[in-house]
């Protein structure tokens, strides 16, 4: 038992390292053949997980050998268009100036059902609205909308208001965040400085937001 609650705490760790050698995607913005080599990846690694009588090497080894073939094909794909085109497939007009294209939606195999589906989730509940829809490599819709049914812009009515940059969570729960206070275009005097104006201490404090502007927000912990 002890055996087998190593073995599998060993492949767990290896299986999240193999999947964030491929990148950070969701399953949904996979393109199919992360999905495919992610598929396979479980399935191997499952074998020496149930079966102690099979050498880890035997799980390892695949893995490695199909994320290292999914890194050069992406690194391919980067500089041959047509070997991205081949393994990806490209992006497909279904809805052109308002017209519904009848034969790319049966070239996908995709019905007004679905297609309705996915426009509902964008809050579009009529074709009428649409100008463009178009189904990219990983499944999902893009749209542009008809002019008329746009939503307005501070552009379009020529209206500035200013600019805040970026607001990060800077502290979270007591602990400084180094990557947030990078993004933010922030350091740590910066910090230093506001908590001292605010006479608080940094393990005193749930949440602190900060932006790019100097604007910051902070929330104490409750007793």
């Amino acid at each position: 038992m002890i055996i087998s609650i190593i073995r599998t705490l060993l492949l767990y760790a290896f299986v999240i390292l193999a999947i964030r050698l491929m990148g950070k995607r969701q399953i949904s913005d996979m393109q199919p053949s992360e999905l495919v080599v992610t598929l396979i990846v479980s399935d191997i690694a499952a074998i020496p997980m149930s079966n102690t009588s099979q050498p880890l090497l035997s799980g390892i080894i695949p893995v490695l050998v199909l994320i290292a073939c999914e890194i050069i094909a992406s690194i391919i794909m980067l500089k041959n268009r047509k070997f991205r085109g081949l393994i990806c497939g490209s992006p497909i007009t279904v809805i052109e100036d308002g017209k519904l294209m009848q034969n790319e939606m049966k070239r996908l195999r995709m019905s007004t059902e679905d297609l309705c589906i996915q426009l509902r989730q964008q809050d579009i509940f009529s074709l009428d609205e649409v100008q463009y829809c178009i189904v990219e490599t990983n499944g999902k819709i893009s749209v542009l909308q008809k002019p008329e049914k746009r939503t307005v812009t501070l552009e379009n009515l020529d209206i500035k208001v200013p600019d805040t940059k970026l607001e990060t969570v800077v502290i979270s729960d007591g602990q400084l965040l180094q990557n947030s206070l990078r993004l933010c275009k922030n350091d740590k005097e910066t910090v230093d400085k506001i908590l001292y104006k605010e006479n608080v201490a940094i393990d005193d404090i749930f949440i602190m937001t900060l932006d790019g502007a100097g604007n910051y927000k902070i929330i104490t912990k409750e007793n």
